[in-house]
């Protein structure tokens, strides 16, 4: 086949055109800092990062899922630590009561003190986080806790569990039993010793000083299991780490351009363009004017 001069020249173009290509490409990953800026650029890379994205969204979505349990945790265990305060009170004041030496002024004042602490007590239960009521199970939207029109206090807990997402597949259960410390027999034990008080029915408060004991174990209880899932959340929140850093490893191998050697490349490219450049000219400058001067 016979090779003419526009062949050599559309050749030369194309080659050119090319280089042209080349260079952007390089170009787009030193400004960038990826290797491609569309997923026609590679398709397989562009497939893997997505999967990797989706994985390093899914880990920052359980990590967000943590951070209102642990407020959750926090608020809880800073609730039950007021109901301890509230209870040994209590307890002092029934001890108090028991050594028979008060006068009715004074069994009339302690009454009064049992029944604030019996309204902090309200209060503790009806805990808000973010607007919602943590110790009301999944009904979080009303408060656990009311007073009547008679001055009666009635608890109403939702015993259901609220749960989070923590990690994929895991559930984790962060409000307390509030049935334990917010039910109804605790309201009645302190409108209890309230009355004792006021009618000075020491031998009551014998049997009340049991029953706070057995309430400040109760508590005790529940705060145990609530730190022991704290504990937990730590354990979780440690791999969800490690496994954002994994996926953001990935992530970046995948996707991030190796900029030394893209410099490199990109000033071999530039001196091979300039060769086809000065090349080209050779080819596509000489016309038969050039022959006639």
């Amino acid at each position: 086949m016979r090779v003419t001069q526009g062949m050599l020249a559309a050749n030369s173009l194309k080659q050119i055109s090319n280089s042209y290509n080349k260079l952007e490409t390089l170009q787009n990953q030193l400004s960038t800092g990826k290797k491609i800026t569309r997923p026609s650029d590679d398709p397989v890379v562009a497939t893997k990062g997505m999967a990797y994205r989706s994985n390093l969204s899914e880990v920052n979505q359980y990590k967000r899922n943590l951070t209102e349990a642990q407020s959750w945790f926090d608020s809880s265990e800073s609730g039950l630590e007021q109901v301890n305060s509230i209870l040994q009170r209590t307890k002092e004041l029934v001890v108090q009561g028991l050594n028979g030496t008060n006068e009715s002024d004074d069994r009339q004042a302690i009454a009064r003190e049992i029944e604030q602490l019996k309204l902090d007590y309200m209060q503790v239960g009806n805990t808000q986080v973010a607007g919602n009521y943590i110790f009301n199970g999944v009904n979080v939207g009303a408060p656990p806790i009311s007073e009547n029109a008679s001055g009666i206090i009635e608890s109403n807990i939702n015993l259901d569990p609220f749960s989070v997402e923590v990690s994929k597949g895991i559930q984790l259960r962060v409000n307390i039993h509030p049935e334990n410390i917010f039910g109804q027999g605790a309201f009645d034990l302190m409108k209890n010793v309230q009355t004792a008080f006021e009618q000075n029915d020491v031998n009551s408060l014998k049997d009340l000083s049991t029953q706070v004991d057995t309430q400040l174990s109760t508590l005790l209880a529940e705060r145990s299991e609530l730190g022991a899932r704290s504990n937990r959340l730590e354990l979780i929140e440690n791999r969800l780490d490690s496994q954002e850093i994994t996926a953001t490893k990935m992530l970046s191998n995948n996707e991030d351009a190796d900029i030394e050697k893209v410099i490199t490349d990109l000033t071999v490219q530039e001196s091979v363009h300039r060769a086809a450049l000065g090349v080209g000219a050779q080819i596509i400058q000489p016309t038969l004017l050039d022959f006639l001067r």
